[in-house]
């Protein structure tokens, strides 16, 4: 069959129903397959918008993602979402279309090597030689993706190979050479874990962004409930463990608690699980005490030792090796401890603004409305750490951001592939004024998709994380005056989707209990004081 059609073949024995992408020239023979077959299709506005979908999709389903673009600046288009993909290990393959291979390297129209160009920040990519390798070239591709330590696969595809004539036959193994990711820990090396834990005074976990990828988050909670071990996590571990337990101390880094970063200081053992321990998390702490003895349990060998030395590493999935070290552990006395910890939380009062609304109050209005299981995603900034801080994590509910590359207008796009994935969940955007306009293109996509999620623009005319940080460091702000913004409300009305501007604090509440309880989308934009800090 036609190799356009094998693929259709190929997504649908590896359960794909979801596809966001944007057509060209150089993919149109992918199209025409797809339009004939029974994989739903996101027209996305922008290639960058398919893949941060796609990572939205891939987070709050569990399945890989799925995007696709056509050559040349379609191409990359998609890079600096792939980017992001790499840093936050998100499973996904991208399928690109290339010039005819007769002509690669001819410098033709729309030509670019895109396996050339994300190279550095990229699991794996293909640039197809051989029509006949396609099957096994997507099997491996899904395979990728999804095991070890997830993260991105690209395919590039020559555009008359799309075209060709091949056999069907769908490898159901698959066997790649020096690709063999370890699942299950070394049992010598958990038991010495175990045993160093047992004999701490002052032991903490240290929970990231790993745990949430594996599906291992009661798992650590079993943890936590049978070692009775405070835990920190980083951002990107927010929600592996409930807002509300006695053990979690919250997040730490530049941007986290200070009593957790103090925990994190101040430990004897401290138990990385799924964590990269990276500068974010520990700069501004200043680095582990020398003294803290440090397991790490990574399914990504290289990223133990890569910023701190670690006494016994544990190579392998999260979910395998917590579950044989909840059949080891046994309780701990760390009530004194712990208390020593809670002790230094500082209760900062807020403050009520009479002219503007407060971004933390609105926040936690907005999380005693949602259900249990709803999905909130964050965009880059200031209103990231305000979601972070002040949305509870409860129950089955998915917070979703980018970490590790903090790339703005990641948020609506994020959202529209949540909302599709999980029809029946009520989804939330959080972005600043800046970060909307590096993608309010979607709301195209959002009004197309028939999804509702309720939008939430926290408005300080400005980008308020880089002028905080001129003015903490008593840089001189660029520019005269604020920026002028445009009417947000009314550019979301013209999509057909109803749109409030809001800078009484008094309607805040009503307001957003009318959105939760809708099944249309909402928009709000809430007018906050340029001089409202992050913490």
């Amino acid at each position: 069959m036609k190799l356009s059609d094998v693929l259709v073949r190929c997504l649908v024995e590896e359960n794909v129903d979801t596809v966001f992408g944007y057509p060209g020239a150089a993919v149109l023979s992918l199209y025409e397959s797809l339009r004939a077959s029974s994989i739903h299709h996101v027209l996305v506005r922008q290639e960058q918008a398919a893949v941060h979908s796609a990572s939205g999709y891939a987070r709050t389903t569990g399945k890989v993602g799925v995007c696709m673009a056509t050559s040349g600046p379609g191409a990359t288009n998609l890079v600096t979402g792939i980017a992001t993909a790499y840093m936050d290990s998100i499973p996904m393959v991208i399928f690109t279309g290339q010039v005819k291979s007769t002509l690669i390297g001819r410098d033709v129209f729309q030509e670019v090597d895109i396996t050339g160009c994300t190279e550095p920040f990229i699991k794996h990519s293909y640039l197809l030689q051989n029509p006949k390798d396609f099957p096994r070239i997507v099997k491996e591709a899904f395979y990728i993706a999804r095991t070890g330590r997830p993260g991105p696969v690209l395919i590039d595809i020559p555009m008359d190979f799309q075209d060709y004539q091949i056999d069907f036959n769908y490898p159901k193994k698959v066997e790649i050479r020096g690709y063999k990711p370890t699942v299950k820990g070394h049992v010598g090396q958990i038991k010495r874990a175990i045993k160093l834990l047992q004999h701490s005074k002052k032991p903490l976990i240290c929970v990231g962004g790993g745990v949430i990828l594996a599906h291992a988050k009661d798992e650590i909670r079993e943890l936590v409930r049978k070692s009775n071990i405070p835990v920190v996590h980083t951002l990107m571990g927010t929600g592996a463990l409930d807002t509300n337990s006695g053990f979690n101390l919250g997040m730490i880094g530049s941007h986290g608690y200070a009593h957790a970063n103090w925990a994190l200081k101040n430990a004897d053992t401290i138990l990385f699980v799924g964590a990269r321990i990276a500068d974010r998390a520990v700069a501004n702490v200043g680095i582990l005490d020398d003294n803290a003895s440090i397991i790490h349990i990574d399914v990504d060998p290289a990223e133990i030792g890569k910023i701190t030395a670690a006494n016994i590493p544990v190579v392998g999935d999260a979910k395998e090796i917590l579950n044989v070290m909840n059949e080891m552990v046994t309780p701990l006395d760390t009530i004194n401890w712990t208390k020593t910890i809670l002790d230094r939380k500082q209760l900062k009062e807020e403050i009520d603004h009479e002219t503007f609304i407060n971004p933390k109050k609105v926040i936690k209005i907005l999380s005693n409305l949602l259900d249990d299981d709803a999905i909130i995603t964050a965009d880059v900034g200031q209103n990231q750490f305000w979601t972070m801080r002040n949305m509870e994590m409860k129950g089955n509910r998915q917070m979703i951001c980018s970490g590790g590359f903090g790339t703005m207008g990641y948020s609506l796009p994020a959202c529209i592939g949540a909302c599709i994935g999980n029809k029946h969940k009520k989804v939330v955007s959080v972005f600043g004024d800046g970060s909307f306009q590096m993608s309010f293109f979607e709301l195209g996509t959002l009004i197309q998709e028939q999804v509702s999620p309720i939008m939430i623009l926290f408005n300080n005319s400005g980008l308020g994380m880089v002028r905080e940080i001129q003015r903490r460091t008593e840089l001189k702000e660029y520019g005269v005056g604020l920026p002028k913004n445009p009417d947000f409300a009314a550019i979301v009305r013209a999509y057909g989707i109803k749109a409030v501007t809001i800078s009484d604090p008094k309607q805040v509440e009503e307001a957003l209990k009318e959105a939760v309880n809708s099944n249309e989308p909402y928009f709000f934009e809430f007018i906050v004081n340029d001089k409202e800090s992050t913490l």
